[in-house]
């Protein structure tokens, strides 16, 4: 799928979300695992290229919710934001 302005809107928020929470709210590996999967999901051309970065991603927030570190709210609006980075694809 083509590069869009939704696509480099969500990726600004992810962006902004480690600028701001990032250093205060995640370790360094979860850093980098937040970028790692932002820039996979912007560069995607199609949805199977995102399912091992979406699966971590979750996995991620999952942890975050679990050991009190960020509120169910805050975690899902980071995977949504990274969702939104991704490939859109038409359904039904």
């Amino acid at each position: 799928m083509p590069m869009n302005t939704e696509r480099t809107q969500a990726y600004g928020r992810v962006v902004k979300t480690l600028e701001d929470l990032g250093p205060t709210k995640l370790q360094l590996a979860e850093l980098d695992r937040v970028r790692n999967a932002a820039d996979t999901l912007i560069f995607a051309s199609g949805i199977d290229e995102t399912r091992e970065a979406m699966a971590d991603i979750d996995s991620l927030a999952e942890h975050l919710v679990a050991s009190d570190r960020w509120s169910d709210e805050r975690a899902k609006q980071l995977v949504d934001d990274l969702l939104a980075c991704g490939p859109v694809t038409a359904v039904g």
